[in-house]
């Protein structure tokens, strides 16, 4: 007789995602590394959003900044890098050979090929000068810890030599050597971002050499990354797995048949949890608000996304490219957008009220004032700009 999944529901699914992702009060972390090993990782496209991820789940949110600055620059227990979807994230250390086995290696080899397609188009010079030329920047990156671009340049002149890309295409540009080396060798694995030029919201970074890492198998990889997201974000459909890891849908079947993930009931359709997940929760997790940054993995952890955000708030609340803003949630939900005003006071607005009520409101007010007590004197800008944040700041 077939086995009928075991069905999750709707509320069950938010309460999995407040308790895993430590967005009540009771589940806050300690650490930044506890973070996110719970969530797998933090969208790093936005550097604010990695600490701002951090401080609306760290107990004591007032060490979100020296903290974070800890792990990622003194510590090197949290490690900037691409990672799914050629996106840039921030992943704990043990994940990082992992991840490069899983989605780096593919993306790596389509990223060194396009530059030797671009330099070849424009008469640039060959592999064999472009492999010198490496060579000589990851020797200059080793004598001197961290640089930026300009700076190794100055070892190696060649880095600043220029091609014409998409020479006649009405997108045709010059890029710098130094520019596309440095990208081709981040997600080779050879490089890693380093301490920013300017305070954490900078998107100006130096380079370091990366830490070296064991180079796995590609299945097992996908395998134990699989594993840890469906840990930490299951349930989720077989279109969320294929959209978040950005592999091929063969890739993310063969990974669940290994991991022997479990068959769920959703009411999306057929969806997975990790092997021994079935249990359900003991209780309901406590009512709980939280103000999540532009890109924040919670919101963005999933491709189908109407268990937890209301279609209709979507032209609000996401940029022209499917960049989520910034959030205001209430007991799982998405109910709103928040923003920085010039003055540093966080504003924010209900655009679905629907069970929210004065609790909800006065929880997220409390929420508010949490986050503009620990970024002080900060601005905060979204590199991704949505219409709700660009209203409420202004």
């Amino acid at each position: 007789m077939a086995h009928t999944p075991r069905h999750i529901t709707t509320p069950e699914r938010r309460a999995r995602l407040a308790l895993r992702h430590g967005l009540t009060p009771a589940t806050r972390a300690a650490t930044p590394e506890d973070i996110a090993g719970s969530l797998v990782a933090l969208h790093g496209t936005d550097p604010a959003t990695v600490y701002l991820a951090v401080g609306a789940r760290l107990a004591d949110p007032s060490l979100t900044v020296p903290e974070t600055t800890r792990a990622l620059y003194e510590d090197r227990t949290l490690l900037r890098m691409h990672g799914m979807r050629h996106t840039v994230f921030v992943f704990p250390a043990d994940l990082t050979a992992i991840v490069h086995a899983s989605t780096g290696l593919a993306v790596a080899a389509r990223e060194r090929a396009s530059l030797l397609k671009d330099m070849a188009k424009a008469g640039a010079p060959d592999a064999a000068w472009l492999k010198e030329v490496e060579g000589s920047l990851l020797s200059a990156l080793t004598l001197r810890g961290q640089a930026t671009a300009a700076e190794l340049a100055l070892d190696e002149p060649r880095l600043r030599e220029q091609f014409v890309y998409a020479a006649g295409k009405n997108y045709e540009g010059v890029h710098t050597v130094s520019t596309r080396l440095l990208r081709v060798l981040g997600v080779e694995g050879k490089v890693v971002r380093g301490r920013p030029l300017g305070s954490w919201t900078s998107s100006q970074f130096r380079w370091a050499v990366a830490p070296e890492h064991p180079e796995l198998d590609v299945a097992e990889a996908q395998s134990a990354l699989l594993r840890r997201w469906l840990t930490a974000c299951g349930p989720a459909t077989e279109a969320d797995l294929k959209w978040w890891t950005g592999w091929r849908v063969t890739d993310v079947r063969r990974a669940l048949t290994t991991i022997g993930a479990e068959p769920v009931s959703l009411d999306e359709g057929l969806g997975y949890v990790a092997a021994g997940d079935l249990a359900p929760l003991a209780g309901p997790a406590e009512p709980w608000a939280a103000l999540l940054p532009g890109l924040d993995p919670t919101a963005m952890g999933w491709q189908q996304r109407d268990w937890y955000l209301a279609p209709e708030l979507r032209p609000a609340l996401f940029d022209g490219s499917g960049n989520v803003g910034p959030t205001v949630w209430w007991d799982g939900r998405v109910v709103g957008g928040w923003a920085q005003r010039p003055d540093g006071e966080i504003a924010w607005r209900i655009l679905d009220g629907k069970g929210v009520g004065r609790e909800g409101e006065a929880a997220i007010g409390v929420a508010a004032e949490r986050l503009r007590g620990w970024v002080g004197a900060t601005r905060l800008t979204p590199r991704f700009r949505t219409p709700v944040e660009r209203e409420l700041s202004a």
